[in-house]
């Protein structure tokens, strides 16, 4: 019997003397991070509601109870009773039974009243029928994203388990080495924007932080065939987290399992469809342009099928010897800040990921409220000695008036913008200045991914700001199911209309006018004197968005996007540009500074990363002299070890 079979057995029989008599447990697995209890008393679980949080403490674990098969009630009777527990106000779309693990997925528009005051309602449904209640939401706009994702997990659902029980073992397997020290290596992102990854290893454990593209910069990818990452083999990699699913942190995840990863990705539920949706649409594009992609569809699919969700503030076992925990980190839907506690007290290293300290439209400021950190891993996107960004309320004002200068000379306001996160917060802007009469009512076309970012936004509103989340839940008051939103689906022939119409707003992807649908809004409006082409969000250097900011005016055109220019054509730009500031997702230097100073205790050392070579060096000067701590701007390829 193996380390973990003989681990399991004890569980078992500690479970058996802390429950009831009368309770019988008949098996207890490990799958992923959470320990699964199979008993014949599904109910007599259920009607004690503090049973399974006592057993949780006791044993320090994450438990799930499930049914043995045999003590539950056929669907079809199941189904009446379940529906008939649920009030009706709680919208239930869906009821899906799954005979080889107990579980009944329950889709509905409020999952708040599934659930339960306290998981009440939940307690009850096992109560009547036995069965395990998972409650999903149902999208307020339907998103085929969700849709897909889910109804491939549930095909996956046999491959899946196995995949769970696999990576169960290997957490909780026993620890092989007596040696402590921990070390991080830089694989892409230092002094420079993009191509995030990072490598956290241990004696026991080696993890892969983010697996990111560098936008405008075709080829430069993450250094994955050192010997720290792929190069000892993809086997040697226990884990990965994805701080988020922006490209430059995850476009090139999918490409580890080609090389053959087989292990979990660690990320939140919106970070896991996010990323299924920008990496496909990387592929897309890829073949737009004519460039030979990096991996395959299937392998978004592998992604998808291996990553385990986890919720913010949920202490997570990922290794014998690592516990992670994701925040909130206030920059796109679901993003996280990742904190690792390493060993038994010996160290605890995180990860800003992209963050932004105050709070905006769409989310809550970043959370930096740990037990413990000694060292920080700290983005500096704009992290420059210079780099204030305009108040929230200020770059508001000048937005509108750009719109209503647009609009007086009769043209059409161009905004390119991230799918994800910057898109819905101008959509807010927008939606609430046409509804008070700050700007005239107009069409707002959203193009590229924008729309199917949006829907699944409002599947998860409770990633999004309080108030905001709040409004989402009453239909009524949804702000991005406002009228003048228009989801631009039909293609070339629709923008041309568009384009030959009156005034409007037009939201497209690319953010950095990378390749996308704003090349083909660029060949129909750039050359109208009376529109506007606005940024809003960070322009990498190296991309067309860069240098149009710097004033280009001569572009070029691929034959990939709009109809009747060649690749190698070129347009001039008549349209005037303008950037407003302080709708990007990252902290300005301030933001960044406060960050740290409000850590309590503060990290010892602090790893300034990505961001230019002049942001990363200024801040992390200005944290060595301003809180006397350990600084460093490392270059892509260094390694540092602690402890």
């Amino acid at each position: 019997m193996s380390q973990v079979d003989t681990q399991l057995e004890n569980l078992k029989r500690t479970i058996e003397s802390e429950i009831p008599s009368g309770i019988t447990v008949t098996d207890v697995k490990y799958e992923g991070p959470e320990l699964v209890v199979y008993t014949r008393n599904p109910k007599r679980f259920a009607g004690d509601g503090d049973l399974i949080r006592r057993l949780a403490s006791k044993l320090r674990k994450r438990i799930t109870i499930r049914p043995d098969p045999a003590s539950l009630s056929p669907p079809r009777e199941a189904e009446e009773k379940v529906r008939s527990v649920i009030p009706e106000e709680a919208g239930v779309t869906s009821l899906d039974f799954h005979e080889d693990t107990g579980e009944v997925v329950i889709e509905a528009g409020k999952p708040g009243m599934v659930i339960g005051r306290r998981g009440a309602t939940l307690r009850e449904i096992t109560q009547e029928v036995g069965w395990t209640p998972e409650v999903v939401r149902t999208p307020p706009i339907e998103s085929s994203t969700v849709s897909n994702v889910r109804n491939f997990l549930k095909n996956e659902r046999e491959e899946r388990r196995d995949i769970l029980e696999r990576v169960g073992r290997q957490i909780h397997r026993e620890e092989m080495s007596d040696d402590e020290w921990v070390r991080i290596t830089t694989l892409g992102c230092c002094r420079e924007v993009g191509r995030a990854a990072f490598i956290l290893s241990t004696p026991e454990t080696r993890i892969l932080i983010d697996c990111g593209d560098k936008p405008g910069a075709e080829g430069e990818v993450p250094y994955l065939q050192v010997p720290e990452a792929l190069g000892a083999g993809a086997a040697t990699i226990d884990a990965v987290v994805l701080t988020h699913a922006h490209l430059d942190h995850s476009a090139l995840l999918p490409l580890i399992f080609k090389y053959g990863y087989d292990g979990p990705i660690y990320a939140t539920e919106p970070t896991r469809d996010l990323m299924g949706l920008l990496t496909l649409d990387y592929l897309d594009v890829a073949a737009k342009e004519g460039r030979t992609p990096p991996y395959e569809s299937a392998q978004v699919r592998e992604a998808i099928k291996h990553t385990i969700p986890l919720e913010y503030g949920d202490v997570t076992d990922i290794a014998p010897d690592v516990k992670l925990t994701f925040h909130n980190a206030g920059h796109i839907l679901g993003s996280a800040v990742s904190h690792f506690h390493i060993g038994d007290g010996l160290y605890n290293v995180c990860f800003s990921g992209d963050i932004h300290y105050e709070d905006t439209r769409l989310f809550n400021g970043a959370v930096n409220d740990f037990p413990r950190v000694e060292t920080l891993v700290l983005e500096s996107t704009y992290g420059g000695r210079n780099d204030y960004q305009t108040d929230q309320e200020d770059s508001e004002q000048k937005l509108i008036d750009v719109v209503n200068e647009t609009y007086e000379e009769g043209g059409k306001v161009v905004i390119p913008a991230f799918a994800v996160g910057r898109s819905q917060e101008i959509m807010l802007v927008l939606e609430e200045a046409m509804r008070e009469g700050d700007i005239p009512s107009m069409p707002i076309h959203l193009d590229g991914m924008i729309w199917e970012a949006t829907a699944i936004h409002t599947t998860y509103p409770e990633y999004l700001r309080d108030g905001l989340r709040d409004r989402i839940f009453h239909e009524d008051a949804n702000p991005f199911l406002a009228e003048e939103f228009n989801h631009i689906d039909g293609g070339e022939e629709e923008r041309q209309t568009v384009a030959d119409g009156d005034q409007c707003i037009i939201l497209s992807t690319s953010g950095m006018v990378t390749g996308g649908p704003i090349m083909s809004w660029l060949r129909h409006i750039g050359p109208d004197p009376d529109s506007k082409l606005v940024f809003v969000g960070y322009q990498a250097q190296g991309t067309l968005g860069r240098r149009i900011q710097n004033g280009w005016d001569e572009i070029p055109i691929s034959s990939g996007w709009g109809s009747g220019s060649g690749r190698g054509n070129t347009l001039t730009l008549e349209m005037g540009v303008e950037t407003v500031d302080g709708f990007s997702g990252h902290a300005d230097r301030q933001g960044l500074e406060n960050f740290v100073k409000t850590m309590n205790p503060r990290p010892e050392k602090v790893l300034c990363v990505h961001g230019d070579e002049r942001s990363v060096q200024d801040l992390s000067s200005a944290l060595y002299h301003e809180y006397n701590m350990r600084t460093f701007a490392p270059k892509n390829l260094e390694t540092f070890r602690f402890k």
